[in-house]
């Protein structure tokens, strides 16, 4: 039933070291027209063949933008922190052999190893949505996974660009700690948040941080993009845990390590709780005609509605088949509608089956649906998200269902589905 693989299409051979995955929320199982090179719903973090991390080594300090531009075109890594006009402090970073490096984000040049664009809401209008101005970084940070066991990982802000340098230019937010060493914040930031007890069922949220270019961990700062950074977090670090998000402003990302996947349903566990379900031969109490969850591809893709489709009355949970009447409303008539069995006024929507097994906390039977999306999975998972306060745009933070991004009711944020079972 479990698989530590997790069917992961693009694994390697001869079992190599798994670090563990990076899951984009929003997507329910695939981007909505396909997966395609760096460009996918999910990425998974291999030990390379050869080490490609970095740490710091020298500081330059440096008083004209021709000194500066002579240090970051030798090649080497670098990060540039542009004080003033004339006066730039350059740290360069050496070859580590004990590390391997992962880059995400916006940007498709090379150094990017998963290519993330902005999450739209609803995950139906199609990755090809234009989006008016992304709030994403080209560069938006780094992953470093140590090599030997325990392969511990580590999350930074900013990526090295093609020519290998991170350039923090006077506006961004940056400084000169106590000990020395200089750090900043990017544009937007990058956050992170731990759940306290892993990413099981008895999981709580944790507390939304900052983290800066260097790995320190700070308290969010006044605004998303402000200029002044929030107060240093002493006891609390930058290794990521299993079910630890990472925002990047337009995009949340859930980290899952290699051990917590392996506690996961796999694709082929959901598939037989979709056909357990279909078995039983639930029926719409009014039209008394069989109703069926439709395949796991369909579902992935949010394709048409099927005949059969299974549909729920989110105010009271009882799922029906499709009927066109009933209505509250004209204008949108599916926001509220009567439920013929209880009489209860709430949406009326489609009902689908989440599909990404990264985002159950357990491997119960698909039981709940999220509101209003109607994305359907286990209890424990439904409950567990719906607490989960995600970054929304550059202030706000709300609960959201992971399948498809959209935010979640306020008064109920899923129902419990009440299905009825054959009459003969």
């Amino acid at each position: 039933m479990f698989s530590l693989s997790q069917e992961e299409p693009c694994a390697p051979s001869k079992d190599p070291v798994k670090y563990g995955e990076l899951v984009v929320l929003g997507y329910n199982g695939s981007l909505p027209n396909g997966d395609r090179g760096r460009r996918k719903s999910r990425f998974a973090l291999y030990k390379r063949t050869k080490a490609n991390g970095v740490k710091p080594s020298t500081v330059h300090i440096l008083n004209t933008p021709q000194a500066s531009k002579a240090v970051n075109c030798k090649g080497q890594h670098s990060i540039s922190y542009t004080l003033s006009r004339n006066h730039t402090v350059v740290v360069e970073y050496s070859h580590d052999k004990d590390t391997d490096m992962f880059q995400i984000g916006r940007s498709t040049e090379n150094p990017i190893d998963f290519v993330v664009t902005d999450t739209i809401a609803g995950g139906q209008e199609g990755e090809e949505t234009p989006i008016t101005q992304s709030t994403i970084s080209r560069f938006a940070c780094r992953v470093v996974c140590e090599r030997n066991p325990p392969f511990t990982a580590r999350i930074y802000a900013a990526g090295f660009d093609s020519s290998k340098n991170i350039f923090l230019g006077e506006k961004a937010a940056k400084w000169k700690n106590p000990d020395g060493h200089m750090d900043g914040l990017t544009t937007n930031g990058v956050l992170v948040m731990h759940p306290k007890g892993g990413f099981t069922e008895e999981s709580k949220p944790g507390v939304w941080r900052e983290i800066s270019v260097c790995g320190d961990v700070y308290t969010l700062r006044e605004t998303r993009s402000a200029q002044t950074p929030g107060k240093l977090v002493e006891n609390e670090s930058n290794i990521l845990q299993d079910g630890s998000l990472v925002d990047l402003c337009g995009a949340t990302l859930l980290w899952r390590t290699a051990e917590g996947l392996f506690h996961t349903p796999t694709q082929k566990h959901l598939e037989a709780l979709r056909q357990e379900i279909n078995a039983a031969r639930p029926q719409c109490p009014v039209g008394l005609n069989t109703l069926a969850f439709p395949s796991m591809q369909r579902s992935r893709a949010l394709s048409s509605l099927e005949d059969k489709q299974p549909w729920v009355y989110l105010a009271c949970g009882h799922v029906h088949g499709y009927h066109n009447w009933g209505h509250r409303s004209e204008q949108e008539p599916n926001t509220q509608r009567e439920c013929p069995m209880c009489r209860v006024v709430g949406p009326y929507v489609p009902l689908w089956l989440g599909c990404e097994p990264a985002f159950y906390v357990d491997t119960g039977a698909p039981t709940h649906a999220f509101v209003p999306c109607g994305h359907v999975c286990s209890e424990k998972s439904v409950k567990y998200w719906a607490e989960i306060p995600l970054p929304h745009g550059t202030h706000a933070f709300h609960a959201a269902c992971p399948f498809c991004a959209t935010q979640l009711s306020l008064t109920q944020g899923c129902s419990k589905l009440i299905f009825q079972g054959p009459v003969d």
